[in-house]
């Protein structure tokens, strides 16, 4: 069985950022890149969520930035939900 090319970390981290930094399709990108497109879409779910690859990602409608938001603002809501929890656990109990 024949092993396929290799990528250095970098190459792979960089054509992650044009995805979403040029919010264009994986497919097309892999055929610009010539790479197969489910080792482009491996690369985007492992490098995507990297705090430095993520601050690129640019939204490409109102509603993706809003449902993004409205997730940003249910989790802070449950964090603070459990902070609030804990602080009448902490006031109550005894010393």
């Amino acid at each position: 069985m024949a092993k396929g090319k290799r990528y250095d970390e970098e190459f792979k981290k960089e054509t992650v950022k044009y995805v979403l930094e040029n919010n264009k399709p994986v497919a097309q990108v892999a055929r610009e890149v010539e790479i197969n497109e489910n080792t482009l879409h491996g690369w985007v779910k492992k490098y995507g969520q990297q705090p430095e690859i993520k601050a690129v990602q640019k939204f490409t409608n109102s509603d993706t930035e809003l449902k993004a938001l409205q997730k940003q603002l249910r989790e802070l809501e449950e964090e603070n939900e459990i902070l609030k929890k804990a602080m009448h656990y902490f006031a109550k109990s005894p010393r």
